[in-house]
């Protein structure tokens, strides 16, 4: 199913401006933005490589051990399978794109929004929906 509009999920601002559907299943890009402080826990992509642009803001990016520090025009490329996190480091919220090959993955993020789940209290609940979207969590957010 086709979704573009904006959602909210732990803070975080989540919009497709690219479905699977527009691609025929190739790519989605997702506009997001992060609060100051916040990003995800450590998790594994099974079936998406990921590219993450910063926008605005700066973030510390964490892959596999190696942790680097992004700001605007900067990029990274996560291969699926590889674990990663990031953190927006900077005192403003960091807006990014996230483009995910093939597409798909953006459908986590409207089902976590739409059934209102939070870190970490539903962490079930959020561990069960990410099996169906071929992520694995696997550790803390940077910081924590």
């Amino acid at each position: 199913m086709e979704r573009t509009e904006e959602v909210s999920w732990n803070n975080v601002s989540y919009r497709t401006i690219l479905t699977k559907e527009a691609t025929n299943g190739a790519m989605s890009i997702v506009d997001s933005t992060t609060p100051a402080g916040e990003g995800p826990p450590r998790h594994v992509h099974a079936a998406e490589d990921e590219v993450f642009i910063v926008l605005t803001g700066e973030i510390e990016i964490w892959v596999e051990g190696d942790l680097r520090r992004l700001g605007p025009g900067e990029s990274v490329f996560i291969p699926r399978g590889k674990e990663h996190t990031f953190r927006v480091c900077s005192d403003t919220p960091s807006r990014h794109l996230v483009i995910l090959t093939p597409g798909g993955f953006e459908g986590f993020f409207y089902e976590a929004a739409d059934r209102d789940l939070s870190i970490p209290m539903d962490m079930p609940a959020i561990i069960e929906a990410g099996s169906r979207f071929n992520l694995t969590f696997t550790g803390p957010p940077l910081g924590a």
